[in-house]
């Protein structure tokens, strides 16, 4: 076994026995091998959208997509630690492919420059066990094989990079698919082009280059279509205070991000003398007319997702986890938690795509629940999606021009349990009184609930932070800053604007993609900067978008404040 997707990696090179996540060497394999076939996927993929006989919008594409993005899904940083589901993903994509592959080739195709990909080309593991498909990831499909056919560590590192971001636009674009049900041909067959890319050996620096720029550009347009199917399912987001204290009842939490399972689960509970809270970065869906218009959708309980051991333990009630993060569940809730889509531990009750949550709601009303409400009730304000930001642009211009409004500092990303992460919580607090905090993501965590932070407002009455939801909302702060830059007449890298992003797994990475896809320079990266990416590979990042790492917040600060 050898990972490093994630920031948390062990000793920031690399885990090699067991991830810091909880994975276990033989997932890690099935993994590997899960990639391997999503990458033998995209070539025929490719293969047949050049074949042309073949539709774009054959049923047997559409296939092919929703595994794909599904499938990457499932490799995310603490998604997916089961593996017989995983074993039983490879089989569906291998069986998919040898449909698609037999087609391409009874209608006259074929995979153009096959030698270029050695065993991807014809790989077919339809028939393995999930001993044999672990074995295959083992020997051929690991980071140490690939890197040695590869032979070349700086293009390794560019192709790796292009990787996790890709891993990013996958799970990205599985919300807009939860939302939606269908796929985007267009987005589709960039994705198959880069992993297609990603197949070959050939370090290629140059291209590896573009290719991890384009996986930048892509999930651009799938975060502003993640926006558009939130807004067009849920309604429009609007500032709402969520309250974040116990009402008495019984009770079910909802973890991860899909709005679309909140909706089934509150429908289903109408009436049932059940109250639904959400947790981490399901808390933005308060702001959804659609979702808030239930009058049992209470609350919002507990904060990131590295807190759920503690936070589940203590919820009277079952918990749900739509999405990314999960941990291994301690035996003090694992009775009563359920997974659902790509999220996947043994031993865990699963829910299937019917979304039928009986099972959940009759337990959720056999448990005690909270006995009494908590007082006095807090709350706190979610919603400032870029609808109903952008239109105070015209107050942020103004205090900025007066002076009233010293600088504009987004602080975001993805949360961990490393210490250094207090690095965020104390340049927040350090900010200057008269600056705007943009946050999301479940790092947001570390700025909402600071007590120095609550409540506070700028000279003009604006909050001085505002909270614009969940990674999935990263569209939301790429607008704000856009329209901003285009009502000053200026680029986004000439605003009074300062980018301090968190980052832990590979949604991050595609988030960071986009923007250095967009030209936007002068970002802080940490706690720690990526282990997959080489000394001449950063130097790269840095000479062209001024990259930078964490410092001390104090100092970073004073550089922020000079527009460094």
């Amino acid at each position: 076994m050898m990972c490093r997707q994630c920031e948390q990696t062990a000793d920031h090179i690399a885990c090699t026995t067991q991830g810091v996540c909880g994975k276990s060497s033989e997932t890690s394999a099935l993994q590997d091998t899960l990639m391997d076939s999503v990458k033998s996927l995209s070539l025929w993929c490719v293969a047949a959208r050049a074949t042309p006989s073949i539709a774009s919008d054959d049923p047997l594409l559409e296939q092919a997509n929703v595994l794909t993005i599904k499938g990457v899904y499932c490799t995310l940083t603490n998604v997916n630690f089961s593996s017989s589901r995983i074993g039983d993903i490879i089989r569906q994509v291998e069986n998919v492919k040898h449909e698609l592959k037999t087609k391409v080739i009874e209608n006259g195709g074929d995979i153009l420059n096959a030698w270029e990909y050695g065993e991807l080309a014809e790989m077919d593991l339809r028939d393995k066990s999930d001993i044999e498909l672990e074995e295959f990831g083992h020997k051929h499909s690991g980071l140490v094989v690939r890197s040695a056919a590869m032979n070349n560590e700086d293009a390794f590192s560019l192709n790796e990079i292009g990787t996790y971001g890709l891993k990013g636009v996958c799970a990205y674009g599985t919300h807009v698919y939860q939302m939606v049900g269908k796929t985007d041909p267009e987005v589709m067959s960039t994705v198959h082009e880069i992993f297609a890319k990603l197949a070959s050996p050939l370090p290629d620096m140059e291209g590896l280059l573009a290719n991890a720029l384009r996986v930048g550009q892509v999930n651009a347009k799938v975060l502003a279509a993640l926006d558009g199917a939130h807004a067009d399912t849920m309604g429009i987001p609007e500032p709402t205070p969520a309250r974040t204290t116990a009402v008495q009842g019984k009770a079910i939490l909802v973890s991860g991000h899909d709005m679309k399972d909140l909706y089934y689960l509150l429908q289903q509970t109408e009436g049932k003398g059940v109250n639904i809270y959400t947790h981490g970065e399901m808390l933005p869906a308060h702001s959804y007319p659609k979702l808030k218009a239930f009058p049992h959708l209470v609350g919002n309980y507990g904060t990131a997702w590295q807190n759920q051991r503690m936070e589940f333990a203590a919820f009277p009630g079952p918990i749900i986890v739509t999405s990314n993060c999960i941990l291994e569940p301690r035996r003090a809730y694992k009775d009563r938690i359920y997974s659902m889509n790509e999220v996947g531990v043994d031993g865990v009750q699963h829910i299937g795509s019917d979304r039928d949550f009986v099972a959940v709601i009759e337990q959720a009303q056999q448990m005690k629940g909270f006995l009494r409400d908590v007082t006095p009730a807090k709350y706190h304000t979610t919603g400032f999606n870029h609808r109903a930001v952008v239109p105070l642009a015209g107050k942020v211009i103004e205090a900025a021009k007066s002076g009233a409004l010293s600088r504009i500092f987004l602080i975001g990303g993805c949360d961990g349990s490393q210490w250094d992460r207090s690095y965020f919580t104390t340049l927040a607090e350090k900010t200057p009184d008269d600056s705007l905090i943009l946050t999301l993501g479940c790092a947001k965590n570390r700025i909402i609930h600071n007590p120095e932070l609550e409540g506070a407002t700028l000279a003009n009455g604006l909050p001085r932070v505002l909270d614009m939801g969940q990674c999935n909302d990263s569209y939301s702060a790429i607008v704000v800053a856009t329209e901003l830059a285009k009502a000053l007449n200026c680029s986004v890298n000439d605003l009074p604007l300062s980018l301090v992003l968190s980052h832990l797994e590979q949604k991050a990475a595609a988030v960071l993609l986009t923007l250095l896809s967009m030209g936007i320079k002068n970002i802080r990266l940490g706690p720690s900067l990526p282990a997959y990416i080489t000394p001449n590979i950063l130097n790269v990042l840095v000479e062209k978008y001024n990259l930078q790492g964490l410092g001390e917040p104090a100092q970073d600060l004073k550089a922020m404040m000079e527009g460094k």
